[in-house]
């Protein structure tokens, strides 16, 4: 036989007898699916050696998404190396070397990172000590002149300037661009330092002339509190008598890197992305100092733990925080890390504790015991640390996944190729098409409003809600229609009519549509069965009257619903409405061909959705999530109007319901009501769960 290296090898499909091997080994490949980090491991009937290592990303992004950014990871590491995958060390000294007096140095800043007190740090070292030969400003309104005035005696007399929080200012930055294209000859000491969050209102010209830093606050509880220590010297931990300052400081340092790192969890963690920095901790770890040595001073034997949770709690890092469910989690974390338990001998404090790793306060000594420590702390921790479920790295990885390959769909190339197949404007057009045939006539508002008379409250919530239809399904009809004649060359093709063809060939909801619905995070195919299943409740409802369950998520505006239950309940009964108020129970009923009749008061609502627990129907209470099942469909549940002062609930957690699963947003919208959930377990734990209805 001829030698194997002339016999062209045919090509062959390594995909092709997958699905058999995975239908024939159903338990292997089971196996492997469960395992935590599969990519780690082997897979079943040898495909990790039949496969090269981007097939073998194909093949997990069909099976387990949460774990793809892990193997891009990998795939750039093995390709081109481990220095692109990691946040390089700011080394500031050599920032201030590659920078001159007409080259600013413009910091763009993520969430915990705070370059400022490096800076300062810098320039105590180089003889410009901060108020003096450093003069720094936090932009915000009306400074302009300010900086302006700033910016002209520094170039003159060889100062440095910072300007912090650029952002917030974005109608100053063009003054900004044109001072700076006035200073052609300055002091060659000047220095301008700017910091800015990442935003599209900085002017190029300020960027293209400027040396650009990204910061990256440290990643992982270990590097965290590394990070907070080494600012933390034997000094500092020496100006305080008090015996419990050393470990305080410690417990400070791990809710610190808490508090940010829970950040990386999302709206599972966080409502809103908080900017906890330094300067938080600084200033907390000062307060402890003050308030112990004072108690060292008088000699008290109790600490003022609750004059310490509310300044910390409340003041310092709940400054920040604009939440009021945030606020809950920010203070259960103070109440379970801060009192006289650090210091039981009988029963030590785990701040977490499992078969690998033990959180807990380092033995009493100097600096070094807790440098130690934290050198032995793993460095990925798990997500239990922080008191939530071990899914929340699957909800992590999954959001940060999807972001991914919206970003790499928008990367795509606006142009069909030519070798065969559908072009991009015969898709768009097909797509057009199938959405026009499934758009229902308008409500005719005028015949309804006739037959309904006056109306009741939640008549009135109906009203409004076919109004509000009405008026998106004349937007999608007038767009869709204006887009067909684009595209057939009737008229021109405007911005608009654009970004509606590239939303319905990558198959996102077009934005002209978003505005003018409730908040959604679907993608086109479930938006549309969506849209059709609200419209079948609306005509039900104004067919055969209010539906005996109500789903709850195909209501425009939620909110007005159970409001309207209040007032009918008020109306009926002579409550005074301002004194009145919703609870809930959660029924037996997993379906709504279940019940047949209305309550008298009150609603039963369905469609709602649990996140960070699950549900035991038998005793109808929360229970811990299961592996890998994030979301769980709750029960029907009874919405009730009562007087508040007749309210008396025991052993429920009061869950907050939102819109959409994107939770409550800084400006505190998406907020439906609150539900409450029986439960055994204490309250904080579910709190720290992140527990939410949407």
């Amino acid at each position: 036989s001829p030698p194997r290296s002339e016999v062209a090898a045919p090509k062959v499909n390594p995909f092709k007898t997958l699905a058999d091997h995975i239908e024939e080994y159903g338990e292997d490949w089971k196996a492997w699916y469960d395992l935590e980090a599969p990519e780690q491991s082997p897979m079943p009937g040898g495909f990790s050696d039949t496969l090269d290592i981007f097939e073998q990303m194909l093949l997990l992004r069909c099976v387990r998404v949460d774990r793809i950014t892990v193997a891009v990871t990998r795939y750039v590491i093995s390709r081109m190396g481990e220095k692109y995958v990691q946040p390089p060390n700011l080394d500031y000294p050599r920032i201030y070397s590659m920078s001159n007096a007409l080259t600013p140095v413009v910091f763009v800043l993520s969430p915990g990172a705070d370059p400022a007190f490096d800076v300062f740090r810098l320039g105590e070292d180089l003889g410009y000590r901060p108020g003096a030969k450093l003069k720094y400003m936090a932009l915000g309104q009306g400074m302009g002149p300010k900086a302006a005035e700033m910016l002209e005696m520094g170039s003159t007399r060889g100062l440095w300037v910072m300007l912090q929080n650029c952002h917030l200012l974005p109608s100053w930055l063009k003054t900004l661009e044109k001072i700076l294209e006035k200073i052609t000859k300055p002091n060659k000491d000047f220095r301008l330092w700017l910091t800015t969050d990442p935003t599209d209102r900085f002017p190029l010209g300020i960027l293209q002339r400027s040396l650009k830093v990204v910061t990256e606050p440290p990643n992982g509880l270990k590097l965290n509190i590394r990070a907070s220590y080494a600012k933390i010297t034997e000094e500092n931990l020496a100006d305080c008598p008090h015996h419990g300052f050393r470990p305080l400081t410690y417990v400070l340092a791990f809710f610190h890197a808490i508090v940010q790192e829970r950040r990386k969890y999302g709206k599972l963690g966080w409502n809103v992305a908080y900017d906890f920095n330094e300067t938080d901790f600084r200033i907390s770890h000062l307060l402890i100092n003050t308030y112990l040595t004072k108690a060292f001073d008088n000699k008290d034997d109790v600490l003022p733990w609750g004059t310490l949770r509310y300044l910390i709690g409340e003041a310092m890092y709940g400054g920040r925080v604009s939440d009021s469910f945030d606020r809950r989690i920010l203070t259960t974390y103070l109440n379970e890390y801060l009192g006289d338990f650090l210091f039981d001998t009988f029963q030590p404090f785990h701040f977490y504790q499992n078969e690998d790793v033990d959180y807990v306060i380092p033995e009493h000594g100097p600096r070094d015991n807790y440098t130690r420590m934290i050198d032995k702390l793993p460095l990925v921790q798990t997500p239990e640390a922080f008191g939530l479920h071990g899914n929340a790295d699957i909800s992590y990885y999954t959001n940060a996944t999807k972001e991914l390959w919206t970003n790499l769909v928008d990367l795509q190339p606006r142009v069909a190729g030519k070798s065969g197949g559908i072009s991009r404007e015969d898709f768009i057009a097909q797509v057009a098409a199938d959405v026009l045939s499934k758009i229902p006539p308008p409500f005719d508002m005028p015949v309804i409003k006739k037959k309904i008379g006056i109306p009741s409250p939640t008549q009135v919530v109906l009203l409004q809600e076919l109004a509000r239809y009405n008026l998106l399904v004349l937007k999608m009809l007038s767009t869709l229609k204006s887009l067909q004649k684009a595209l057939s060359g009737e008229i021109g093709m405007s911005g608009d009519l654009d970004l509606l063809a590239t939303a319905l060939f990558n198959g996102t909801l077009p934005a002209v549509w978003a505005k003018m619905t409730a908040a959604t995070e679907k993608k086109l195919g479930s938006w549309m069965m969506w849209f059709e299943r609200r419209f079948a409740q609306y005509t039900d409802w104004v067919e055969n009257g209010e539906p005996a369950v109500m789903w709850l998520s195909g209501l425009h505006i939620p909110e007005t619903y159970t409001a309207a239950l209040v007032q009918t309940a008020c109306r009926d009964k002579g409550w005074p409405l301002d004194k009145s108020t919703l609870y809930t129970k959660v029924t037996q009923y997993t379906d709504a061909s279940q019940i047949t009749e209305r309550m008298p008061h009150g609603a039963y609502v369905q469609g709602l959705y649990l996140e960070g627990a699950s549900w035991d129907l038998e005793k109808s209470i929360l229970r811990r999530q299961d592996p890998k099942v994030l979301v769980t469909e709750l029960p029907i549940l009874q919405v009730i109007p009562i007087e508040a002062s007749k309210l008396k609930l025991q052993s429920t957690f009061k869950t907050p319901v939102y819109v959409t699963q994107s939770r409550r947003n800084a400006m505190g919208v998406g907020l439906v009501f609150e539900a409450d959930l029986s439960t055994e377990e204490h309250g904080s734990h579910w709190v720290l769960q992140g527990v939410a209805l949407s």
